[in-house]
């Protein structure tokens, strides 16, 4: 019987705990309505007993009458009737009485203390669900963030990429070349030397025609720097980065500002209003030509003395022990911004900057996973404690209607028909069907966790192991089964001998774990990594299974798609009265041969372990039950969660037919894929990913694609090559693997020995052969006895095996084209 813990969830967890809680707001309603019928029938019985009480003393006023006739037989009438209403009086009295003590009192106590109860339960679930709301939504911020430093970092790659490429290389833009005078070699040995400036080197008359052209170009002015003074001659790094790309051949900002850097260094330039010497594109980068490049270019220099109380310069030359002296070293220290990276440059900053997004949304992911988990916890620990206060409100309202009706029945047994009826009543109140009602009817689904994993920017998923894609997790493992799912089912098989009896073997599958448990072992093994053994080691095997089906449930999909559930649906609605299995069984393996391989190798080895346990342990058709039950919701799960399909059980009947059919179901499956898939690689389209975490990717792989149909020759067929299909060699074979001279049902063919991968129909040395590779790679035979640990679980693989064109390999006579199957193995992938 399902319970609360297992019944009121959805995906943003409050849609459930909403449905939950009015139910148990209903509840309260529902005491206070007893409770109020309980008091008023109290007050009406007290009421009722003192009018009654009332009659003698109002009858005793009365002067004359019956006080007067001592003897009379009338008088003793008159005194019984009056007795009886003064005794009816007293009981009516002594019913509300008891109604007070038995019922309204207790019950009332209980009833706030259950209202406070789902009071506080309440709360505390809307707190949380409130604290991961908001966590939530800063990891979204966060992501964004992290996405979008990201880009920007491979902007500026991309744009350094194309600012220094070799000038000498094919497609770089050149710099203008700036028309150059040869002058005859002096022999004077002091003679100034050439510069180097951007990628050119310029001679002594080059470079000062050059300074000469941007003084005339570029804008001067003046700067008043607090402190220091005015400077004059001054240009902003923005307008010198406009000259140098107009006039100097600067392709790119970059290349222009490496050109400004040189004539800093130079000499040419120096930076005022800021420390350091770094030359950068902004107006707010002042920069000062020097009094050498007027000296040079013969232009006047406009520049007026520093309005300065003082000259720092000249004072420290003028007294170099002066106090002044270490004014340099301040202002070279100093940094009024307060910058912890100084002489960062933009890329530096922008990858650090990426850097730092990355790792706040890795500690966001974490954080926000962390209260996930407890959420859940403490959403399960909730829901099973409110069950049993709901259990306790039923029984305490049948109980208060027993109270009821014997604080009725013990005063006045004329009423022993009302009683009668009550006590009918209370008998029809069943706790356990009201309780059942209440979940068949208000459930809002079964537990399926919905992890918040980390989506890195690059599709790494190196760092997680729960809630990543089946087939991502098994690419980064180089497996075609996840290692996790690998490690635990090793795990179990080697530890089921250690086991005391059967019953215990076959109940960790079914043992309900605290989810508080499995969640610390779950945090013990998500990093994206091998698992150790000696963490297994430290859990209790049912924790360990346990943790299988978490990671099972917090799977994006299904393991077997969730897409052709309703695929599902209608094989068992259309195909359920047939009287054979055989065409249910080949629908179902076509449908099972549309999901990925990596679904297809791990729903091979889940249900192999489990076929093997339950042979092994001789388990009763109520264990296969409860254990198909129990599992189903792991292999297939509807897309989206309705009232319909709460009550469906198509999955836990897929997964019956697995455990029956499993060799004739995956034996085909096996078969399929080594025709399938090993020419499905070169033939499969494949959808583009919108996924913006591989833009650069698509990018690269866009222009590959341009580059490569430009150079591409014309499609136009040749005339003197046609369109046509050759026969295949060796006479009038079929292209496809099949027997025709003998059928696969023949009595032969089933009474001989064959492995569940072999090409039906083939030969004895094809059999042997593959018999062989069989046994190198590890079979699927049947199972030892129960004390031997359970061998390893086959993974999906594949391998062709296909004669030479035209070639007699063996040196038989040439033979169709065969396709043999292999045992399949877990091993790493070839790509």
């Amino acid at each position: 019987m399902p319970g609360f813990a297992t019944s009121f969830w959805s995906s943003d967890y409050a849609g459930g705990l909403g449905v939950l809680f009015g139910k148990l707001q209903q509840g309260v309603v529902e005491n206070q309505q007893i409770l109020t019928i309980a008091r008023m029938r109290a007050d009406a019985e007290e009421s009722y007993g003192f009018r009654l009480t009332d009659i003698t003393p109002a009858v005793d006023r009365m002067a004359g009458g019956f006080s007067r006739d001592d003897g009379a037989s009338v008088r003793k009438a008159y005194e019984g009737v009056r007795t009886e209403m003064q005794e009816a009086g007293k009981k009516h009295q002594k019913i509300g009485s008891n109604i007070r003590e038995l019922v309204v009192r207790p019950f009332g106590r209980w009833c706030e203390a259950h209202e406070a109860r789902i009071t506080s339960s309440h709360d505390d679930l809307q707190a949380r669900i409130k604290t991961h709301d908001r966590q939530a939504e800063v990891v979204r911020k966060l992501r964004d963030n992290y996405f979008t430093k990201c880009r920007l970092v491979e902007d500026l790659e991309e744009e350094n990429k194309l600012a220094f490429q070799d000038p000498e290389s094919e497609g770089s833009p050149k710099p203008k070349d700036i028309p150059q005078v040869k002058l005859p070699v002096p022999e004077d040995p002091e003679e100034e030397e050439a510069v180097d400036i951007g990628d050119q080197t310029f001679q002594p008359e080059e470079i000062k025609k050059v300074l000469a052209h941007a003084l005339n170009n570029i804008k001067l002015g003046d700067v008043k720097v607090p402190i220091l003074g005015t400077y004059q001659n001054v240009s902003t790094g923005a307008d010198i980065v406009e000259y140098l790309q107009k006039h100097m051949g600067a392709t790119s900002v970059s290349m222009a500002e490496r050109i400004g850097q040189d004539l800093v260094n130079n000499g040419f330039l120096r930076l005022v209003g800021n420390v350091g010497s770094t030359f950068a594109n902004s107006s707010k980068m002042h920069y000062q030509w020097r009094p050498k490049v007027f000296q040079m270019t013969g232009i006047p220099d406009k520049a007026k003395p520093l309005n300065r109380t003082f000259s720092l310069a000249q004072n420290i030359e003028a007294s170099p022990d002066s106090p002044l002296g270490g004014v340099s070293e301040i202002l070279a220290g100093w940094n009024p911004l307060n910058n912890p990276y100084p002489n960062e440059t933009p890329a530096e900053k922008l990858r650090r900057e990426a850097a730092e997004a990355d790792e706040k949304y890795k500690v966001g992911v974490r954080k926000l996973d962390m209260l996930r988990c407890n959420l859940e916890e403490a959403m399960m620990d909730h829901m099973s404690f409110m069950e049993r206060c709901e259990l306790d409100r039923l029984k305490a309202i049948k109980a208060v209607i027993l109270d009821f009706s014997g604080a009725i029945s013990n005063v006045i047994p004329s009423l022993q028909s009302t009683v009668d009826n009550m006590m009918l009543f209370q008998e029809t109140v069943q706790p356990a069907g009201d309780l059942r009602y209440l979940l068949e009817n208000y459930r809002t689904g079964e537990f399926v966790p919905r992890p918040k994993i980390y989506d890195n920017y690059y599709s790494s998923v190196d760092e997680q192991t729960f809630g990543v894609d089946l087939e991502a997790r098994a690419r980064a493992d180089r497996k075609r089964v996840p290692i996790i799912i690998t490690t635990i089912l090793t795990f179990l098989d080697n530890h089921y001998p250690d086991l005391e009896g059967d019953k215990a073997r076959r109940d960790i599958w079914l043992v309900d774990v605290p989810l508080a448990t499995t969640h610390a072992l779950r945090n013990a093994i998500n990093t994206g990594k091998s698992i150790p053994r000696e963490v297994l080691e430290q859990f209790d095997i049912p924790v360990v299974a346990s943790v299988l089906k978490l990671y099972l449930l917090e799977l994006p999909d299904s393991l077997v798609s969730s897409t052709v559930y309703e695929i599902i649906k209608t094989i068992y609605t259309t195909h359920a009265s047939e009287s054979s299995d055989s065409t249910r069984i080949n629908i179902i393996q076509n449908t099972l041969g549309k999901l990925r391989l990596a679904n297809i190798a791990t729903l091979d080895a889940i249900t192999t372990h489990f076929t093997r346990l339950i042979e092994l342990t001789s388990a009763e058709e109520d264990f296969v039950n409860e254990l198909a039950h129990n599992i189903a919701p792991c292999i297939l799960r509807p897309s989206t969660k309705s009232s319909l399909s709460m009550d469906e059980r198509f999955n836990y009947r897929l997964v019956r037919d697995l455990f029956a059919h499993k060799e004739a179901i995956f034996g085909e499956l096996k078969r399929a894929s080594t025709l399938s898939h090993s020419g499905s690689a070169a033939g499969r389209s494949r959808a583009i990913s919108t996924d913006e975490s591989k833009r650069r990717e698509h990018m690269e792989a866009r222009n590959q694609a341009i580059a490569s149909r430009s150079r591409a020759s014309s499609p136009a067929p040749s005339p003197a090559r046609g369109h046509r299909r050759d026969r295949s060699s060796g006479g009038p074979a079929t292209r496809f693997p099949v027997a025709t001279h003998t059928s696969p049902t023949t009595a032969t063919d089933r009474h001989s020995v064959r492995q569940s991968l072999d090409v039906p129909g083939g030969k004895e040395s094809s059999s042997s052969a593959t018999s062989k590779e069989t046994e190198v790679n590890g079979g699927m035979s049947g199972a030892g006895p129960s004390d031997t640990p359970l061998p390893p679980r086959p993974n999906v693989g594949r391998v062709r095996k296909q004669a030479s064109l035209g070639k007699n390999v063996l040196g038989t006579e040439p033979e169709v084209e065969r396709y043999v199957g292999v045992e399949l193995v877990d091993k790493p992938m070839d790509d």
